[in-house]
């Protein structure tokens, strides 16, 4: 079915505005396009407007048309998904289109692979056809295996050369997993688009090092936001108790976790005396109380010229998004927005049309669009 472009949920058919509000910057409308979904993680906006939804539960789903022009969720999901670990903090975690999925018709998945025992973050590539995947390869799984379900990371992005980076938790058994260029733990990696290692990672050819790794020192990083045409990576991170961090990603660079942190242990304990140190890169931005930071998004789009040049972080805990003015790299004044919806926000993504789209973190998630009123 071809559609009328990424514009095509603005219309009419969409579910009565849930409510009309305010921002310092902008007045707003947000619109319910699907519901019913099982704990949604991730979205992408097809070329021809349809959404890809990711359920953590481990279903791709479709976001349509039906005959009258309204959006509808498609019943049947997509076919072909690989078998996902779900328990626990594990499951399908995000869908990244390839740049040339016009063409090509590829798409990469992250997700919690094996079992409660011994799981993995595996990427794989695949070819969606519109209705099921083919020619499925995987790309990246992470080593060694771990015995913990939790701290996946799973967020992806695309850089200026066209590599792949992924965001990988620290497992949350060893910590100081972060810090050790042995494993894949609490780190960001960068693969070519077929999985190969590039020459010019920064550990490539050390001793005893994953060649993988592009980044070390994270806790759990589940939000990326690539800018290529400024050859910039931000990544965000959950902290423990407080101690969430907004970074930007720099080749080999190592960002403290858990060696320097602005957090605590849940206990209360302290996790280290350090909050920087030489050699640690600090962080942009640093919330505490933590927010707990999900998806992220750049907006640069046309409805809301007011927040072009911001970051938009999906907040789980306080149940909102944080809108960041990103000013030559630095961040301005945070402007807390959509905690009228009251529920946990997963991800925000910002579609070529400029509107805004956020998933809702529930086992009845909800879809739902941003435009002005």
């Amino acid at each position: 079915m071809t559609l009328a472009g990424a514009a095509w949920l603005a219309g009419t058919g969409a579910r009565a505005a849930d409510g009309a509000t305010s921002s310092s910057a902008a007045a707003y409308r947000i619109d319910t396009i699907a519901e019913a979904l099982d704990h949604p993680w991730s979205l992408a906006v097809l070329p021809d407007g349809r959404l890809l939804v990711t359920e953590r539960a481990g279903r791709l789903r479709v976001i349509e048309r039906d005959a009258a022009g309204a959006p509808r969720l498609r019943a049947a999901p997509v076919e072909g998904v690989p078998t996902v670990l779900a328990r626990g903090q594990s499951g399908l975690f995000d869908v990244l289109l390839d740049p040339d999925f016009a063409s090509n018709g590829l798409l990469y998945l992250s997700f919690a692979h094996g079992t409660p025992a011994a799981n993995h973050l595996r990427v794989v590539r695949a070819r969606f056809d519109g209705t099921r995947l083919d020619d499925i390869r995987v790309l990246f799984t992470s080593r060694p295996a771990k015995s913990h379900a939790q701290h996946f990371g799973g967020r992806m992005a695309l850089l200026a050369d066209g590599t792949l980076v992924v965001g990988m938790g620290d497992g949350n058994l060893e910590r100081t997993d972060a810090q050790r260029l042995s494993t894949h733990l609490g780190k960001i990696v960068r693969i070519g688009r077929d999985g190969t290692v590039p020459a010019d990672n920064p550990f490539v050819g050390r001793a005893g090092a994953l060649p993988e790794i592009y980044s070390i020192g994270h806790r759990n990083p589940q939000g990326m936001v690539s800018l290529p045409a400024r050859r910039v990576l931000y990544a965000h991170e959950h902290g423990s108790k407080g101690g969430d961090e907004l970074n930007l990603i720099e080749s080999g660079a190592n960002y403290g976790w858990p060696v320097t942190t602005g957090g605590v242990d849940y206990t209360g304990a302290r996790i280290t005396p350090y909050r920087t140190l030489a050699g640690v890169q600090p962080p942009l931005l640093e919330w505490t109380p933590s927010i707990a930071p999900a998806g992220m998004a750049y907006y640069d789009g046309a409805l809301f010229p007011a927040w072009r040049g911001s970051l938009f972080v999906a907040a789980l805990k306080e149940k909102s998004v944080r809108r960041v003015p990103m000013a030559a790299g630095v961040p301005g004044p945070q402007e807390t927005l959509f905690q009228e919806l009251g529920e946990r926000l997963r991800d925000v993504r910002a579609a070529p049309d400029g509107a805004l789209y956020l998933l809702t973190d529930s086992a009845q998630g909800r879809v739902v669009r941003i435009v002005p009123k």
